[in-house]
Parts: structure tokens; sequence; C-alpha cells
């Protein structure tokens, strides 16, 4: 099975938890035999610094795309 989660580690602590949360994945895909790949997108604090914004529409629409969203906090 090929799965394509979209992250969004957002900021504070969030980045930790989506790569620790993306090592439990990547095991689990290992011994079941799937492939998973990840896009990561920005949210909060992280895209208003970048983009200007909280949220972005490219980001949203990208997120509705994805087959799951992993998502750390904001």
């Amino acid at each position: 099975m090929n799965l394509n989660i979209v992250c969004i580690p957002g900021d504070g602590i969030g980045p930790e938890i989506v790569a620790e949360a993306r090592k439990v994945l990547d095991q689990v895909a290992l011994k079941y035999g799937h492939n998973i790949s990840y896009k990561d997108i920005l949210m909060g604090g992280a895209s208003i610094d970048a983009c200007g914004e909280p949220l972005t529409d490219d980001a949203i629409a990208t997120a509705k795309a994805a087959d799951a969203v992993l998502m750390g906090s904001i």
C-alpha cells in the first residue's frame, strides 16, 4: 500500500513530536510492507513567518489531497 501523508510540524514542540511519530509510522510501514511518502506544510507561527498567514490555501489543498494528515502542536 502506498500512503501519502501530509505532516504539519507546527511550532513549539510540534516538530519534535512529528519527527518521532514519523519514525513510528516508518517502522509500521516496514513491518507490513507499506510505502509512505511525506510532505511537510506550514501552519501557525511558522506559516505566518514564511507566508504572512497562519494557513495558506495551498496548504489546505495539499492536506485535502493527502491520505492522512499528521499534525503536531501549534
